[in-house]
């Protein structure tokens, strides 16, 4: 299940990205408009900025905006930085791979393992590849 935070940067990327190419958009008006508690907002725009979705200008007219346009912004990996590993086991997780602490079997050949592999096998086939743009149609939506 993804986090408040997750669904929040969501929101607001899919926000901004409605109005890509049109300036800095004031945090104040995200969160308004998306209904996102400011200071949450505020913490959650700076990650986005850090780790390079976003741009932000200080001042009058400041606020954030998309860094690249929204058909260029991969969901899995916005999802990535607001949750982690896309993977329900750490040993599967492709990007953020621990062994198993409480696996009483050695990883290779475990079943458990192999079953939660095939899970984030087909939750990254339906995710990869979708883009921010499709969050902002419906109709780009694909089966």
């Amino acid at each position: 299940m993804l986090s408040a935070k997750t669904q929040y940067a969501i929101h607001a990327l899919t926000f901004l990205g409605e109005r890509f190419g049109k300036g800095p958009i004031p945090i104040s008006q995200i969160a308004e408009h998306r209904q996102i508690p400011y200071k949450f907002l505020e913490a959650i725009l700076l990650e986005l900025r850090k780790s390079g979705v976003l741009g932000s200008k200080a001042g009058k007219n400041g606020g954030y905006y998309l860094l690249r346009p929204p058909e260029e912004v991969p969901v899995v990996d916005v999802i990535r930085q607001m949750e982690g590993p896309i993977s329900l086991l750490p040993c599967v997780s492709k990007k953020f791979y621990e062994s198993c602490r409480v696996c009483p079997h050695a990883e290779p050949g475990c079943i458990v393992r192999e079953f939660f592999r095939q899970v984030r096998d087909s939750t990254l086939h339906a995710m990869e590849g979708r883009y921010l743009s499709e969050l902002l149609d419906p109709h780009a939506l694909k089966e």
